[in-house]
């Protein structure tokens, strides 16, 4: 008697032991007793096409934190750990961090097309035309004059306050390190630039030829595009 009543008890001990496991298991996972009998008949009984696509849902459910556990300000919010976003779009100066490229300080200037700084007037058939053989130009990528033994031709530099020059030209004043840099007219020489002693970077050094396709595809790269609008390129026009 005493042997039969001590199976029961530790028959019932291990009955409420597997009971607290299981009740523990559904309350983290959120399957209820039903639903891992469908899962053990499922392993079980595949043949039953019914309890197979029932176990087969219940997989399929997120058993780690749901919406309904996620604080509603923190649902839509996208985390970019150590990485600072800024809205909209930047000038050329912050686009890039200039310290990477060769420097040099120079003194710059500007000139035109005109009779003013080339001697050529709108009916010289050379008129607005460089030493490099193409045309000026004010863009994104703008022609500007250097020494070229100093700066050869086609030499790609970012000049603060400008934006991109590429070396299309020369002069008999354009010695050592001073540059000119083409705007449209005589006005905007004066009202934008004048003369300045300013740090140039060197983005690509050229080898003496240049071309007016080349200057066309810089200035329609798309990735460059962002930067037409006046108020977010230096030395817009």
């Amino acid at each position: 008697m005493k042997v039969l009543k001590m199976c029961c008890e530790k028959l019932t001990l291990v009955a409420l032991v597997f009971a607290a496991i299981f009740s523990t298991f559904a309350g983290l996972s959120n399957v209820s007793a039903k639903q891992m009998t469908t899962l053990i008949n499922a392993e079980t009984w595949v043949e039953k096409p019914e309890v197979v696509q029932e176990a087969q849902s219940l997989k399929k459910k997120d058993t780690n934190l749901n919406k309904r556990e996620i604080p509603e300000g923190w649902r839509d919010q996208k985390v970019l750990s150590h990485t600072v976003v800024r809205q909209g779009p930047v000038s050329l100066e912050e686009a890039k961090n200039w310290d990477e490229y060769p420097s040099t300080t120079v003194v710059a200037t500007g000139y035109t097309a005109g009779v003013e700084s080339t001697g050529k007037t709108e009916g010289d058939p050379l008129y607005g035309i460089t030493f490099s053989g193409v045309e000026v130009k004010r863009d994104l990528y703008s022609t500007i004059a250097a020494d070229t033994d100093v700066f050869p031709i086609g030499t790609i530099m970012f000049i603060p306050g400008y934006g991109y020059g590429v070396v299309a030209d020369t002069g008999s004043a354009i010695q050592g390190n001073k540059i000119d840099l083409y705007y449209e007219t005589v006005e905007d020489v004066f009202d934008k630039w004048g003369k300045q002693e300013v740090e140039v970077f060197v983005v690509e050094e050229g080898d003496g030829h240049l071309t007016d396709e080349h200057i066309y595809e810089l200035n329609e790269d798309e990735a460059m595009q962002v930067f037409r609008d006046e108020k977010y390129y230096a030395g817009a026009s």
